[in-house]
């Protein structure tokens, strides 16, 4: 699979849309915005739509409608077409003079079916009609106030987010996670007429919730429509409980039948559950750029895989936090931009040192030929270095405009060797370390009693100290990486005192972060009291105990860590890692933790790993600790009724 298949997959669906949005108002929802944003640019969309009087808006409840010289709409849902979505282009219509609504949904018919509880034999003989959507347009025009104004809803599959060559996001399932053993009560108790879950390896598709299997379907429906671009017959294989049933129901997707029977290509799918492995999601130990730029630069607003970079250095205006939001954010998507994605690439796959050696290149480079007085200086690059080159193009708006995405990228990577979490990079990296050497040597019990002086309130913490949430990465790290442990009395002592300066930290804070307030359930520290935070923090252990036992059903992939010995430290393997290294490892046998999804009586007949031929990766993965998920695409190279 090339990866120009994965790009010409999202800009090929986008070129649907973009035929679609001439002179209109077009909606678009977060997820959609993300894959606009990294496959082709808003600039593209803007450029489809043209005229004055038309806009982009985003998708929600209280947008503003369309004027009377706004006759047309476009929405762009990645979502199912019902409930409250529909109830929200219901009332955007309403109050709009539109006569002509085009509907695009990143949802195929064949799953608006299924959410619309119409059995399988029956959506089988629906095989070429569209009657949810035929019904919807119904309701659009009466909406619009006009029978014979014009409305068409329609299916384009814009699942992903193309972040690079080998690297798609699907921002529409960022909320999509695993299971932990603690769901497993949640499960029997949605189902209290029917056989109890013993652990999660008993779950499948019959024992999940609704919703969740509908989510699932989604995602399975765009992958599905990804294999059809790509001319391939996929077999699926599954890692974990939930990328079991994901990998099953795509094998197994009845839309799907006909489109394999004609496919040339053959793929393989492997899916994994990225709770078998947090540690890589939060600890320090890649010594990558682009790992610490969207660590440290803050998120760019309604997306989940993008940063906010400062562009105040390339104007007139003076530093300071009340020119911060005068101008315009950059970012790191730069899709129409040659040599600012070729930079992008390079940052992706180069080591900390290296990357930023390129950048400095790739900005002397850009000066040079645009003629600009540039000073070359060798040796170590320095963020000031880096800032000087920069500033070169400041007064230049031709320079600026031709080379404004290398400038963003610049200037990521400059805000982020400034950054004070950069500095404390180096701590977290000497803890992990100390960790991983403990890890045979100490108990559990013994770490978080050395993580026990470190929970220092506000009033008493200096800037090299950790913050609650820097914290919380701490304790994730320890009981991913520790694995499955005995609970003792000794244990049970350290995690008390544990949560109880926690729990106290969390109540002193000044002000709540976005996630203690999700964590504690209040969106104020005066509200929140000793006992609410314990609470809080005796549910984020349970928690952590889960996600420590999450490989307790794994045979082959029980740790993540390699011991070390007298001349070796211990290290840290990817669970990703052993996946792959097990797959092309002709010499070993069949991996038996990774299983193979049947879609009927042939696949049953095989064995082994003959079907491996170009291998898909994909992973529920966090790129930034504790709230950005996606899915990683590591292709070929390691790197009611229908009524409304």
């Amino acid at each position: 699979m090339s990866a120009l298949g994965v790009l010409s997959f999202t800009q090929q669906g986008w070129e649907q849309v973009l035929a679609k949005v001439k002179r209109a108002v077009v909606y678009l929802d977060a997820a959609c915005a993300e894959s606009l944003h990294w496959g082709c640019g808003s600039m593209r969309l803007l450029e489809a739509v043209g005229g004055p009087a038309c806009q982009l808006r985003e998708f929600e409840p209280d947008a503003v409608g369309g004027g009377v010289k706004q006759p047309k709409a476009v929405f762009v849902l990645s979502c199912l077409l019902k409930g409250r979505t529909v109830e929200t282009i219901r009332d955007i219509i309403c109050r709009s003079h539109f006569q002509y609504c085009v509907v695009v949904t990143a949802v195929s018919h064949a799953v608006h079916l299924t959410a619309n509880h119409v059995p399988a034999a029956a959506a089988a003989e629906l095989e070429g009609q569209h009657p949810v959507f035929e019904q919807l347009e119904e309701k659009l025009c009466e909406w619009m106030g006009n029978m014979n104004y014009t409305a068409e809803v329609q299916h384009v599959p814009l699942l992903l987010a193309p972040a690079a060559p080998y690297l798609a996001l699907t921002p529409a399932f960022a909320s999509l996670f695993p299971l932990l053993p603690q769901d497993v009560h949640l499960l029997n108790s949605a189902r209290p007429d029917k056989r109890r879950l013993g652990s999660l390896g008993e779950v499948d598709a019959s024992t999940l919730t609704p919703n969740l299997l509908l989510q699932i379907r989604c995602l399975v429906s765009g992958l599905s429509s990804l294999c059809e671009h790509l001319g391939v017959r996929e077999e699926c294989f599954a890692v974990g409980s939930l990328s079991r049933v994901i990998a099953a129901d795509l094998a197994n997707y009845a839309p799907a039948k006909n489109r394999r029977k004609n496919a040339t290509g053959r793929a393989s799918v492997v899916f994994v559950d990225r709770t078998l492995d947090l540690t890589g999601a939060v600890g320090h130990h890649g010594d990558n750029l682009v790992e610490k730029i969207i660590s440290v630069l803050p998120q760019l607003p309604g997306h989940t895989n993008d940063v906010m970079v400062n562009m105040v250095e390339l104007t007139a205006l003076q530093h300071g936090e009340e020119n911060q939001n005068v101008i315009a954010p950059g970012c790191l998507a730069q899709s129409n931009d040659t040599a600012a994605k070729a930079l992008w690439e390079a940052l992706l796959n180069t080591k900390h040192k290296e990357a930023v050696m390129e950048v400095r290149r790739h900005l002397v480079e850009a000066a040079s030929r645009e003629n600009l007085p540039i000073k070359m200086s060798m040796g170590r690059v320095t963020p000031g270095q880096l800032t000087s080159y920069i500033q070169l193009f400041k007064n230049n708006l031709k320079a600026l405009r031709n080379h404004c995405g290398l400038l963003q990228l610049g200037l990521a990577t400059v805000q982020t060797l400034k950054h004070p979490q950069t500095a404390k990079w180096d701590n977290f990296l000497a803890f992990e370390r100390l960790l991983l050497q403990s890890i045979g040597e100490s108990s559990i019990s013994t770490v978080l009693s050395q993580l026990l002086p470190m929970i220092k309130p506000s009033t008493q913490r200096t800037n090299d100290d950790y913050n609650p949430e820097e914290l919380l990465i701490l304790l994730i790290y320890i009981y991913s990486v520790t694995g499955e442990f005995v609970v003792d009395k000794d244990l049970g002592d350290a995690e008390e005192k544990v949560k109880k300066a926690l729990a106290q930290v969390f109540c002193e804070e000044s002000e709540l972060s976005p996630l203690l307030q999700k964590i504690t359930g209040c969106d104020s520290s005066i509200n929140l009291t000793f006992h609410k935070s314990k609470i809080a923090v005796d549910e984020l252990f349970s928690t952590l105990r889960d996600a420590a036992g999450a490989r307790s059903l794994m045979k082959q992939f029980k740790s993540v860590c390699v011991p070390g010995n007298h001349s070796h430290q211990a290290t840290y393997k990817p669970l990703l890692k052993q996946v792959v290294e097990e797959i092309f490892n002709p010499e070993k046998p069949d991996p038996v933790d990774i299983e193979h999804m049947s879609s009927g009586l042939t696949d049953l007949l095989k064995t082994g790993f003959s079907m491996f031929m170009k291998v898909i990766l994909l992973s529920t993965r966090l790129l930034k600790p504790l709230n950005i998920p996606e899915l990683l695409f590591a292709t070929d190279r390691l790197h009611p009724d229908l009524g409304f």
